[in-house]
């Protein structure tokens, strides 16, 4: 398993869009058979960050991921959203065991 971080700030008057936009893209992603599951977290004590948590089954998941159409449409939808340039972090997964997914 591939687990990957991605962090977003996005622009306070975006916050409702952002969202909205994200979990069209989390609902498409959980059908692709390489996610094991796609996290959509809001910060409490800042509502303009975001985390998304993706869990791919391969290494080449994310490139199939980022392949797809909703990708595409979600990617090019929040560009303009951000107030910085979102950033992302891979973990390798340690537990529970990869077939716990």
């Amino acid at each position: 398993m591939l687990v990957v971080h991605v962090h977003v700030q996005v622009k306070p008057e975006c916050m409702q869009a952002f969202l909205d936009a994200t979990l069209a893209n989390a609902r498409e992603s959980l059908k692709e058979p390489g996610v094991a599951r796609f996290d959509v977290l809001q910060q409490e004590d800042d509502p303009t960050r975001f985390v998304l948590v993706e869990v791919y089954r391969s290494a080449e998941a994310p490139a199939a991921h980022k392949a797809t159409p909703h990708y595409a449409a979600w990617r090019d939808a929040v560009a303009p959203m951000m107030a910085v340039p979102r950033n992302s972090v891979r973990y390798r997964n340690c537990f529970p065991p990869d077939e716990a997914w």
